[in-house]
């Protein structure tokens, strides 16, 4: 793949396809929302907070707290210092700096090794990178953990998830350890069809739950961190710390409520969708989905392409047809094979599952 940035021909390439999606009527996956498409969601009559008391944040803190089961919940503008400060807190309270994780875990990492360089906390990878934390992967483990934390789902692998029972097993290896155990779950909204469970029932083993607000259900930014009373009182004052309790948060967390009340009732909707493409998708030459069938409303899919030829067959199909795919791949093992990442949402719902099929079957073919 090319530079980013860098230089003034990977400069004119981005602006280049910055033009074509913006030129763009239909995404394959999320579209391009402009401001105000945004701001067009936004209720009359919101009440605004002052530095996060009150008004609509409050609305929005009291019916995730309700939605997840759990006493209390604080909203944040972003999950980078949602999940630090709940992590800081259970170690704290643990006397023990040890956080075991995923390999692929999103703390460690995109938000550059923030845990480590502002808490203090050592990080534990777990398993394998390719496949989901196993109970026998942590009955390896013998150090005494502050922290479990277990991603629902698990983005980087194609959104899977454990078997329900698998996921209580490995909950219970930590309560054995004294450990608390944490969720990230920027996606959890979609996991309630997979398992059949209400998203309280999902939360319930958990001790802090993190969700995000602007992944699945498309609000401007920000997250809530839900967990007992005590642990959350801890979790505003930190916020505080980080400089996160803003004269204002009441954009964003109206923005929120406003997703979480139009697109979570969509999530069946979604995976379903999801469920018709992976059938539509399959046996396709050049074109493999992970994993097969989709647990919740995304899939990883490996297409069999050289990477720059797939980047022109993407841009050429914006030009001719105004649908947008990927600009961009992600490298495997194999430079024959690039990654790509379907999460479905609005604008899939508008595409035949056969047509998306077509689409892939062009983007590999070149």
């Amino acid at each position: 793949m090319y530079a980013r940035g860098g230089t003034q021909a990977g400069t004119e390439r981005e602006r280049e396809e910055e033009r074509l999606r913006d030129a763009c009527t239909r995404s394959l996956h999320y579209g391009r929302r402009t401001p105000s498409d945004l701001l067009g969601e936004l209720p009359d009559g919101i009440a605004p907070d002052r530095y996060g008391h009150g008004g609509v944040v409050a609305e929005l803190e009291a019916e995730v707290a309700s939605l997840l089961g759990k006493p209390a919940a604080v909203f944040l503008p972003s999950g980078t210092m949602g999940q630090q400060i709940a992590l800081r807190i259970h170690s704290d309270r643990r006397g023990r700096r040890t956080v075991v994780f995923h390999p692929a875990c999103h703390v460690d990492r995109n938000e550059g090794k923030g845990y480590e360089r502002l808490h203090g906390l050592i990080g534990r990878p777990v398993g394998n990178e390719h496949r989901l934390l196993s109970l026998d992967d942590l009955l390896g483990v013998a150090e005494p953990p502050a922290a479990l934390l277990l991603e629902l789902p698990q983005r980087d692998i194609g959104g899977q998830l454990p078997a329900w029972d698998e996921l209580v097993a490995q909950v219970g290896w930590a309560r054995e350890r004294g450990a608390a155990v944490h969720m990230d779950g920027a996606r959890l909204w979609g996991c309630s069809p997979f398992y059949g469970l209400t998203l309280t029932e999902i939360a319930g083993p958990f001790d802090t739950v993190y969700v995000s607000f602007y992944k699945q259900l498309r609000g401007l930014a920000g997250c809530c961190v839900a967990g007992p009373d005590d642990v959350m009182a801890e979790v505003r004052e930190w916020r505080t710390r980080h400089g996160g309790t803003l004269f204002a948060l009441w954009p964003y967390a109206a923005s929120a409520l406003a997703g979480l009340h139009t697109r979570l009732p969509r999530m069946g909707s979604y995976w379903e969708q999801a469920l018709a493409i992976a059938s539509a998708v399959r046996g396709l030459p050049g074109v493999e989905v992970v994993p097969d069938p989709p647990q919740t409303p995304m899939m990883h899919l490996l297409l069999h392409a050289d990477p720059e030829r797939l980047h022109a067959s993407a841009l050429e199909l914006a030009e001719r047809e105004g649908i947008w795919t990927w600009a961009r791949s992600q490298p495997t093992a194999s430079p024959r094979i690039q990654e790509v990442e379907l999460e479905v949402g609005d604008d899939t719902l508008e595409f035949d599952p056969q047509e998306v099929r077509d689409v892939l079957e062009r983007l590999v073919r070149g």
